[in-house]
């Protein structure tokens, strides 16, 4: 929780925060302040004290929706920087940063950098800036301990945002069954009004339509993808491929609130009109992992004992996994799962990275997600639904939507 984050800071050495670009889609800008029009800020977090934002005056007032003292660049005047820079803009860059952060004591210590910005311009202000105050120390993670770690537990008011845009998520897709169950079908393809065959394509628009309606944003896209395509976990799927009957669809999708809030994660696997046996038994092989592994978890467990559980039930029913055969590109290839909030993928993490802090805490929001994906056979199934391990270490399924394998369409 947000709460942890000065502690986070001691446990890993860094003195101060600094955070970077705009407001929306901007994980760790969105968490520190909660959103808003703000097109470009820098937030500075030192260890134990109030983040401060520096944002411009056109947006003063959306950044004082925030709640955190402002600073604005106009205390910073560029013409001044420019001048005392001898022209040089890069530079100019530069001693405004510097201006900045020593105006707020930070001319010492390790300075961890977070935020969605190009890298390159902010590589060389930092370079500058290190010239200036050459016992600042900037420094970033591979895999970030701090934001990550402090994220990976939702506070209640967290839980119910990403609550709600599972509601948003499970009403669309429960339109696009209807959708679908609604065209005609003409030899083993689902056909529109005006006669043309229904693809992958009209379906994704509709998607995004209903998405908007609804006030959530897709920035991430939709997996819808048919036949061969769902066979390949993250195929996005074709857009001019049609609704053929009988072919499995794996239907993932990841949308946000708008402006870059918080996510929520859903895959269910359809079949038009009937399901091949094949295809049946893939399925129930899944659904039957799926149910094992709900039934089985934990509080406080390590993710990645839920990936091996899974890798065992997959290869007792004789499938390949990603543990017997690291490079397999069928069978069971991914992890079982992995942490939700601000960002689609956070802790806690079930893969090869898991760490020991990969936990399902009281208060984590994860996905469970296990699949068998086989495009030499033309087919791909994947289950998954959002979870919650609430505080009295019980684990909640988000928002409930049905199972069902084949949808019935027109004859």
């Amino acid at each position: 929780m947000k709460s942890d984050l000065d502690a986070l800071m001691l446990q890993h050495k860094v003195d101060v925060l600094l955070v970077n670009g705009p407001a929306f889609h901007n994980p760790a800008m969105m968490y520190m302040t909660g959103g808003g029009h703000i097109s470009r800020a820098e937030l500075v977090k030192k260890q134990g004290e109030t983040p401060v934002l520096f944002v411009g005056m056109m947006e003063r007032e959306e950044a004082a929706k925030t709640g955190l003292p402002i600073r604005l660049y106009t205390d910073y005047p560029y013409a001044d920087q420019l001048k005392e820079a001898n022209g040089d803009p890069e530079l100019a860059a530069a001693i405004t940063l510097r201006k900045q952060l020593t105006d707020l004591g930070v001319t010492r210590g390790r300075v961890a950098i977070y935020g969605q910005l190009e890298f390159g311009p902010l590589f060389a202000k930092l370079q500058r800036v290190t010239q200036m105050l050459p016992e600042l120390e900037f420094t970033g993670f591979v895999n970030d301990p701090i934001f990550n770690g402090a994220m990976m537990t939702k506070e209640p008011s967290e839980v119910e945002r990403i609550r709600k845009m599972g509601k948003i998520t499970t009403e669309v897709v429960g339109r696009v069954a209807e959708y679908l169950t609604a065209q005609r079908v003409e030899n083993e393809v689902l056909v529109k009004p005006d006669g043309l065959p229904l693809t992958v394509g009209d379906v994704k628009s509709k998607i995004d339509l209903w998405l908007a309606e609804l006030g959530a944003a897709n920035p991430e896209g939709t997996i819808f993808a048919i036949g061969r395509d769902g066979g390949i976990p993250h195929s996005s799927g074709t857009a001019t491929d049609l609704m053929r009957l009988g072919q499995t669809i794996v239907f993932d999708i990841f949308p946000c609130e708008n402006g870059g809030g918080y996510f929520y994660d859903f895959t269910r696997t359809w079949s038009l009109g009937y399901a091949t046996d094949e295809v049946v038994k893939l399925y129930e092989q899944v659904h039957q992992v799926y149910q094992d592994l709900i039934a089985g978890l934990k509080v406080n467990q390590n993710f990645q004992e839920v990936q091996n559980r899974t890798c065992d039930l997959f290869e007792g029913m004789g499938h390949p996994t990603i543990r017997s055969q690291p490079s397999i590109s069928e069978g069971y290839i991914h992890s079982i799962g992995h942490g939700l909030g601000l960002k689609v993928h956070e802790m806690p993490f079930s893969g090869l990275s898991a760490t020991p802090a990969d936990k399902l805490a009281p208060g984590t929001v994860f996905t469970i997600e296990p699949g068998l994906y086989y495009p030499s056979r033309g087919m791909g199934v994947r289950l998954e639904d959002t979870l919650y391990a609430r505080p009295d270490g019980t684990f909640e399924i988000m928002v409930d939507y049905p199972y069902d394998l084949v949808l019935p369409v027109k004859s």
